[in-house]
C-alpha cells in the first residue's frame, strides 16, 4: 500500500518544508530544490536548467531519498554516489522518526548531500 493522505502530509511538513526552506527565491531560475514520492520513497531532487539557456528539460541530481519499510515502521537514509545510484547511508541508522533523518540531510554534516 502507498502512502495515504495523511502519510503524505507529514512527509510533505517534513521533506517538503526542507526543500521549500533551501530552494532560494532569488535563485529560482538557476537552482531548485524539489521532491518525488515513488511507492514507498521520497527523493530529495537538485534541478537545474539547461546550461546553454536551450529551452528543454531542466536536469536533475539525487540529492537524498528516504525508503520506508512498512513492515518494520521505519525509515531508512540513502544518498546518490558518483556512481549515480541510491546507497545506504551507514552513518544513521534506520528510524521510525522521519523528521530525524531529514535532519541529518539538512545539517550535512558529511558533505554528501547538498553540494
Amino acid at each position: 500500500m502507498a502512502f495515504n493522505h495523511l502519510e503524505l502530509k507529514r512527509i510533505d511538513q517534513t521533506v517538503g518544508k526542507l526543500c521549500r526552506r533551501v530552494s532560494r527565491p532569488e535563485h529560482a531560475d538557476q537552482l531548485r530544490f524539489s521532491y518525488e514520492v515513488d511507492g514507498h520513497a521520497v527523493s530529495i531532487w537538485e534541478e537545474r536548467p539547461p546550461w546553454d539557456d536551450s529551452p528543454g528539460d531542466w536536469t536533475r541530481m539525487g540529492v537524498a531519498r528516504f525508503r520506508y519499510f512498512r513492515s518494520r515502521d521505519e525509515w531508512q537514509l540513502y544518498w546518490m554516489r558518483r556512481d549515480l545510484k541510491w546507497h545506504v547511508f551507514d552513518e544513521v541508522a534506520p528510524t521510525r522518526n522521519l523528521a530525524r533523518l531529514v535532519k541529518v540531510v539538512d545539517e550535512n554534516w558529511y558533505g554528501c548531500f547538498f553540494g
